[in-house]
């Protein structure tokens, strides 16, 4: 928690432009929810994993997501998002109370995305993706550079701000590549909806599926069900919104995947 503070204690110094804006509550929420928001972000996001193997372990992992946006000329804009995770993980053979933490490898995206919606409201960006090997620990991460694509679609009618976003990311070096031994072939599927209320207060399905092609058919897909409810508010003058969700996996790895888990989000808003 205190790290937590001292990072949007640094934000506000950082980002000192942000005391002139206005933005009301509802223009907080979506602009929150569109991941292709011209404005600058830092979304922090915790996430606990629970009942993991025959010991009913626990997980922890904290994403630190800075969104940045680039103007390109007129037409077009990239927007960029870094994924960046401290983790906390149990070692599932060995004995329960032993853990590993530090930093996991980090994903990088850019996405081009038109400064203007299509004639039927849809918002979209694609763009190349990169995988890092940026772990502190080898049981943290696959020690392998990767690249990939992404792409994101979305709407914004009424209410609603629903849409996906997907991604898939290949290895193609690092210890082991050519044996086969670590490497990556992921894929990450994020459907989103969100029902924005009134005072600033929204309810939202945003599951994480997550696919691994390179495992057996009995530990590739991940698939969480659930919602979580969110605010929009201000911090001082920052807009920002706080969120709380619960999953449980429908489809987890046999053996080794968790049963459900829980998403505690902060986002900071800075607009331009």
């Amino acid at each position: 928690m205190r790290t937590t503070l001292k990072t949007l204690a640094l934000a506000a110094v950082l980002f000192p432009g942000i005391a002139s804006a206005e933005m009301s509550q509802e223009e907080i929420a979506k602009a929150s929810q569109n991941p292709l928001t011209a404005m600058y972000s830092l979304p922090i996001q915790n996430n606990s994993y629970f009942n993991i193997g025959d010991d009913n372990k626990m997980k922890n992992i904290a994403n630190f997501q800075p969104v940045l946006p680039f103007d390109l000329n007129d037409d077009w804009t990239v927007v960029t998002r870094t994924i960046i995770p401290i983790t906390s993980a149990p070692m599932i053979y060995k004995s329960p109370y032993e853990r590993t933490f530090g930093l996991g490898d980090t994903t990088f995206t850019a996405f081009f995305t038109p400064k203007a919606a299509t004639e039927s409201g849809w918002i979209w960006g694609v763009g190349p993706s990169f995988y890092l090997p940026t772990a502190t620990d080898a049981d943290l991460g696959t020690k392998k550079w990767g690249a990939g694509a992404s792409a994101v679609a979305l709407k914004m009618e009424g209410k609603f701000v629903y849409g996906a976003l997907v991604s898939n990311v290949w290895s193609f070096a690092g210890p082991g590549q050519d044996e086969g031994i670590n490497r990556v072939n992921a894929m990450t599927l994020q459907p989103f909806v969100n029902y924005n209320m009134d005072d600033g207060w929204f309810i939202a399905s945003v599951p994480i599926i997550t696919a691994n092609w390179e495992a057996d058919s009995d530990h590739t897909w991940t698939v969480p069900m659930g919602l979580g409810v969110g605010r929009a508010m201000k911090l001082g003058k920052i807009p920002m919104t706080a969120q709380l969700h619960g999953y449980y996996n429908v489809v987890t790895p046999d053996d080794y995947g968790e049963q459900w888990q829980m998403r505690i989000q902060v986002q900071l808003l800075f607009p331009r």
